[in-house]
Formats: structure tokens, sequence, C-alpha cells
């Protein structure tokens, strides 16, 4: 469906044409609508579907209808569980904010840097973009207020909740009018989502939109018995031999663990770095700018990279580590197999990950070949 059919103003078509939007997507088609007619709105779709252009554009046509300049407060308020989320929200809003007639203004806030730059950044702001606990510390400090705040988003909602920031978001609740539109946005329905949803939204629409099969059929999904002493000669094997000369992006289980492969793989000289929660924000944000570029060839992350981020045209996802949960292995995988470009994704099974990978296979529906590492000689080439 044309982004025409959707009641937005025309003056956003240039820069959608211009940024290759050339249909909406179906969260596109049952959010936009609704989110323009005020109500509460709750989306649920996959990583990679559209979600923030599905709230941005109407957020910005109301801004520019309801001559939210005159504010010297916030008046849109979008929360997200991470550093990386916020850069990449706050640039859809850049991209979109052009195309008004008034020069709104978007900023993300979260920990990492240094609190007195956002501080003197964050006047005559209209859209905060914001982590729960860095939004905090900035109302702590009196830099900032919620009292004009007319529109939450929560994105990557259910993401928000298992990192631990309730009580964070708890108590920003308190600090916003009770009159305001909320919109809750996440890739799964959890139990803890819909408990918010109960509290937070009011008659909300719902826009669930179910994962096509094709979509899970562009991942070729394989597995590799390996025991633990052969896993790091298998990854290394699987990069050179496998993949050369294409990107890898590796998911481990912990900060520790990560870092450790990072050294292992520049030892065997793979251009390779690593990204999760310890790190400075700067080198975060590098390590991401050089491997969506091609300067990296791997990228070690944790889970949190397993949302929110888009990585296009990736070629190979690998599970060096298996996660917690059936829904954050799809969250892993789903990082390749996009724009209907075919991608693999391979998960490395210690005997004791046989039985934990068994409940992930049998929880997505799908039974994943296995290959005997055994037969493999990890050391030629």
């Amino acid at each position: 469906m044309s982004f025409s059919n959707l009641d937005l103003a025309p003056y956003f078509f240039p820069a959608l044409a211009h940024y290759q939007f050339t249909q909406s997507s179906p969260i596109q088609q049952a959010a936009i609508p609704a989110i323009l007619q005020r109500r509460d709105v709750l989306g649920i779709a996959k990583t990679g579907s559209g979600k923030t252009v599905s709230y941005v554009l109407p957020i910005l046509q109301y801004l520019q209808q309801a001559k939210a300049l005159q504010y010297r407060e916030p008046t849109v308020l979008v929360l997200v569980p991470t550093r990386e989320l916020a850069d990449q929200v706050r640039e859809v809003f850049l991209d979109f904010i052009p195309c008004l007639d008034e020069q709104f203004k978007c900023l993300a806030v979260y920990g990492g840097v240094s609190i007195n730059t956002q501080m003197q950044a964050i006047g005559r702001v209209n859209v905060l973009v914001a982590t729960p606990g860095r939004l905090l510390d900035l109302v702590d400090k009196n830099a900032v207020r919620l009292s004009s705040i007319e529109t939450l988003v929560l994105d990557e909602a259910d993401k928000i909740l298992n990192l631990g920031f309730k009580n964070e978001v708890d108590r920003i609740l308190t600090l916003l009018p009770r009159n305001r539109q909320n919109l809750l946005f996440s890739a799964t329905l959890s139990a803890d989502l819909s408990q918010v949803q109960q509290v937070l939204l009011e008659s909300p629409i719902v826009c669930k939109i179910e994962e096509a099969r094709d979509d899970l059929e562009l991942i070729h999904q394989v597995s590799y018995s390996v025991s633990e002493e052969r896993k790091g000669p298998l990854l290394r094997y699987l990069i050179k031999s496998e993949y050369a000369n294409q990107q890898v992006l590796v998911f481990v289980s912990s900060k520790q663990k990560a870092d450790n492969l990072v050294r292992k793989l520049i030892k065997n000289k793979i251009n390779t770095a690593a990204v999760h929660s310890k790190m400075g924000q700067s080198a975060r944000r590098d390590a991401l700018k050089r491997f969506k570029s091609g300067q990296l060839q791997v990228l070690v992350a944790t889970d949190l990279l397993a949302r929110g981020i888009d990585i296009e045209s990736l070629p190979c996802v690998i599970n060096y580590e298996l996660p917690r949960s059936p829904k954050d292995y799809i969250h892993r995988i789903g990082r390749t197999g996009r724009a209907n470009t075919a991608g693999d994704a391979i998960s490395l099974i210690t005997p004791g990950e046989f039985s934990h990978f068994k409940v992930i296979q049998k929880k997505i529906g799908t039974q994943i070949c296995m290959i005997d590492s055994a037969d493999i000689d990890l050391f030629h080439g």
C-alpha cells in the first residue's frame, strides 16, 4: 500500500521516496492511521518491519499541526532500552524533521557520555529520546521537566522490561501528565508487557503483525556439534574458510566472553571488534559504524544487538553461545535474511548445550540440521 493512502501529509512523500520507502509495511499500514487519530496503540511486529517510521511520521505530523514549537519543554518522549537504539530513533526523526515548516529539535540522551553536555543541549527540545536511567538523572538535576509530554512511546517495550527498567519506567510515568497518548511497540508480547499494556493503554488499537514463514525461510539455519576445546578453532575455520571476505556477526553470552573472543580472533589475524554494555558509547558507536561500512569483518556482541539494529545484507550470524530463550534466538538470527536477501544462521553446540538447543528448536517449530564438526579438519588452510 502506498503511504499516500495512510492520511499522511504530502510533505513527507519526497523524503520517503528519497529514503526508498516505496510501499508501506503491514505495521505502518495498521499503526499510522491510528496514531494520527491520537489513539493509544500497541504495535507488535518483528525487528526490521518498519516500527520506528510507523510512529515517527504521525508524531511529526501532529507536532506540525499543534504548533508545538510554542512549548519550552519536550512534548514527545520516546523511551528505549539501549544507546544504539536511541541514536537510531533520533536519526529517523532527523531524516523527516526537514519536511516540516518548523524547525523542531530531537535529542537522544543516554548513559556512557557526559551528562553535562546533554544538560546543555536539552533546552527547547521537542522530541526527547532517552534510556530510562539517564532520563531520571536529568530529571533529578532539574535539567528537564516532563509535565508537557503529550505523546509517550515505549520502543522495544518488552526489552526495556527484560533489562530491569520497570522501576525506572514506573517512576517516569508518575512524572507525566495523565492526559497523553501512549504508544507501545515491541517485537514480542510477553507477560510483563501484557501487564504494562493493561495499566498504560486506554482502549488501544492493537496492531499485531504475524511473522511470515517466507521471512524465516530466507535464513538457512544449521548447527555444529563441537567440543568446548574445539569451539574456538571451529569459529575461526568458518570465518576464514566459509566466510572469507564476508561479514559475520558473532553472539556470545557475556561481556567477558566477547572481549576474550575478540583478542583470540585478532591474534589469528581476523579483523574483529566487540560491542557490549561495558564499553563507552563512542567505542560502541565506532565499532558498529566500522562493521556497517565493511571495515570490520567480524563483530562480537552480546544480546545488546539482538534487536533494534539494522545491518543491511549481513551474510552470516553465528551463535558462539546459545541465548537464554528461544525468543532471543529468533531476534539474533533475524539480523540476517533481511530485505529479501538470504543469509546463514549458525549455532555451535557443545554437549552441555544439546538439551537447551532441543528446547529452542521445539519452541520455534524448526528442526535444525546438525553437522558433526569432528569430521572437519579445522586447521586446513
